[in-house]
């Protein structure tokens, strides 16, 4: 990448009644600082998904390599595992903190993985199109096939600044991975590109593992946010739309 562009950064921090989360993107890679310390973190806050483990430790969602930096902790496993794969499949350095629901945030009283999840992926929204800046000089379409083993998902994105998400994710009802209900995947990606402010459709389009299913899933999505994201040498500042503005 020419040393002319800058890496494209976001830090998020969004507290509503039911979620405090912070997010630190990077969508070119590389290294970043660790999360601001707050009270809510802190570990006297206890289970289920805390106490949340010091950020220089490691877990089974971080990873710290000379080209990324991940480390995420939601309190929901599964998702925790989601969210790794797509940001280093992406090319993201990506770090996300969250107290929630099943952290009993609130009155000691503990809900379930909904406000958590969902909320996670709004601030991760955010932090995307955040990051991205003015959407010029951009591949602005990705596309992406990815198998896991018997299963196989397509992802196509587009960063149009209409927000909208087709998904056909084949779980059934009623279905958990892990601590996260399956049904939440398909209104996670839906925030997402909601805040994003991208068009997206994902499609699950054979397998019988679920766990498979989902990331297959995330790992396409990871591929056409990396191509979707790509700078085209030649083209700074131009606007990829005949209507000349996105």
């Amino acid at each position: 990448m020419p040393s002319i562009w800058p890496r494209r950064t976001a830090l998020v921090d969004r507290t509503t009644k039911e979620t405090r989360i912070q997010v630190s993107l990077s969508l070119d890679g590389g290294p970043l600082d660790l999360l601001p310390s707050g009270e809510e973190f802190s570990q006297e806050h206890v289970k289920p998904n805390a106490p949340i483990p010091e950020q220089t430790a490691t877990h089974h969602a971080s990873q710290v390599t000379d080209s990324q930096h991940i480390w995420i902790w939601t309190g929901i496993g599964f998702l925790d595992h989601m969210l790794h794969a797509w940001a280093k499949h992406a090319g993201w350095s990506l770090r996300i903190r969250c107290r929630g629901d099943l952290a009993k945030l609130t009155h000691d009283v503990s809900v379930d993985d909904h406000h958590t999840s969902e909320d996670t992926f709004i601030a991760l929204g955010h932090a995307f199109t955040t990051a991205l800046g003015p959407r010029t000089g951009l591949q602005r379409f990705g596309h992406c096939y990815a198998p896991l083993d018997e299963s196989l998902s397509r992802a196509v994105l587009d960063i149009s600044s209409r927000p909208f998400f087709v998904g056909t994710l084949p779980f059934p009802i009623g279905a958990s991975i892990g601590q996260l209900k399956a049904e939440m995947i398909h209104h996670c990606l839906n925030s997402w590109a909601t805040e994003a402010r991208v068009t997206l459709h994902v499609d699950v389009i054979r397998g019988t593992n679920d766990h498979h299913k989902a990331e297959s899933a995330f790992k396409a999505l990871a591929g056409a946010c990396a191509m979707a994201c790509r700078r085209i040498e030649g083209r700074e500042g131009e606007v990829g739309s005949t209507k000349g503005v996105l």
